[in-house]
């Protein structure tokens, strides 16, 4: 970068740059007229861009433009002004506010491409009204080679400092969108006036479905990534979070039911995921977040799943309420729990397989590999054990609660 800077000031200095800085200095008081008719031609090439995006930008970049040529001539031509910003100071700047605009980085550099075209051709139609001698074609092409060259310093600059601009204001943008996720995970999401900031800042539509997606994993994956890709394709927004080590996202937009979702994600799950949805959209996406780290909760610790809330209220209910679960298995599996290991286990099983199949002991011998007989032995022996009879509605239910609450369902 240095030596091309140098080579662009060397027609102040040296004998070798004297006609060529000579030749620039003709154009210095056509400077503003070749900046508009650049700036002509690119609202022209580019009127959609300028268009969506409004007259301020257009004035921006007439202003913009006229800096540039007048400091590059003055450059080219050994004549800058003293105290004035250095041409370097003017590309960074430019860099920074162009990606603070969100004008796409290739066309700024087709802009300064088109600036040196375009001052080029300044250049050798002034030359031919110039007297005898300043400008002739070893000058030109001395000029011409000025003026490329440091069209690759501006660009290099100018790249540099539209990354690290487009960089931060993303960092900026994500750390926002993630307060916000936080703010939701603690109910302000019911406040209308917070509400409409986050579904700005969120990207969520008034009308959009709103669901919440948790994944429980050791070390949080950085994204979802396929899944995320195909959310895009689906035209839904997804933002995520870690919060309290808890890695979640924030869906919207036009989303499959509860199942729909997780059969979306089930590919890649590396872990336990829940996901609920929020009827009352962000208003409610505190409690879809409560409910899908429920649903998740409910699968094995060692396992990997997603499951919707939707298709595991009761082991939800239970989660939900961590002191009844003791008390269930106390009232009803208890003296099987106190059982040898083997025995409790067959035990269980056995009552998993009657309530799969409605208290059929033909059924269930079928999934146990084992005689009918056996079964209804053991069925007899659990309600002599638990004191309840699958005959009865209200006990049926509490053994099925008491198996999801020890997992042997």
């Amino acid at each position: 970068m240095r030596p091309a800077q140098s080579a662009a000031a060397a027609p102040a200095g040296t004998s070798a740059g004297a006609a060529p800085a000579r030749a620039w200095a003709l154009l210095l008081d056509q400077a503003d007229t070749i900046a508009d008719s650049i700036t002509l031609a690119l609202f022209e090439r580019d009127a959609s861009l300028y268009e969506r995006m409004g007259p301020e930008l257009r004035v921006d970049v007439r202003e913009s433009t006229r800096v540039h040529i007048r400091r590059g001539l003055e450059v080219l031509s050994g004549r800058r002004t003293q105290g004035s910003p250095t041409a370097i100071d003017i590309w960074r700047e430019t860099g920074r506010r162009r990606a603070r605009q969100g004008v796409p980085l290739e066309l700024v550099l087709n802009a300064y491409m088109l600036g040196a075209r375009v001052l080029w051709e300044a250049l050798i139609a002034r030359s031919a009204t110039a007297p005898d001698g300043v400008v002739d074609d070893q000058v030109l092409l001395a000029a011409g080679g000025t003026v490329w060259s440091n069209l690759d310093v501006q660009n290099a600059v100018l790249i540099e400092a539209y990354r690290r601009e487009a960089a931060r204001l993303q960092r900026h943008d994500l750390q926002r969108q993630q307060s916000f996720l936080d703010a939701l995970l603690e109910g302000r999401g019911a406040d209308p006036d917070f509400a409409d900031e986050a579904r700005t800042v969120l990207d969520v539509g008034p009308d959009d479905t709103v669901a919440c997606v948790v994944a429980l994993y050791d070390d949080p994956p950085d994204s979802l990534g396929p899944a995320e890709d195909r959310l895009d394709k689906l035209g839904v927004v997804s933002r995520w979070h870690v919060r309290s080590g808890i890695y979640f996202g924030l869906l919207a937009g036009p989303l499959p039911d509860e199942p729909g979702i997780a059969e979306l994600f089930a590919p890649y799950a590396a872990g336990r995921m829940g996901v609920a949805t929020a009827p009352d959209g962000i208003a409610g996406f505190a409690t879809a977040f409560q409910l899908a780290t429920r649903a998740a909760e409910t699968l094995p610790r060692a396992g990997r799943g997603v499951v919707p809330v939707s298709e595991r209220l009761p082991e939800v209910l239970l989660a939900g309420s961590p002191q009844v679960a003791p008390l269930l298995l106390a009232r009803t599996l208890g003296p099987i729990l106190a059982l040898p290991e083997a025995q409790s286990r067959t035990l269980l099983d056995t009552l998993a397989a009657l309530l799969r199949h409605g208290g059929s002991p033909t059924h269930a011998a079928e999934d146990l590999y084992c005689h009918r007989n056996t079964v209804i032995y053991r069925l007899k022996q659990i309600e002599q054990l638990t004191g309840r009879s699958l005959a009865d509605p209200r006990d049926k239910l509490l053994l099925d609660l008491a198996l999801m609450a020890c997992g042997s369902a």
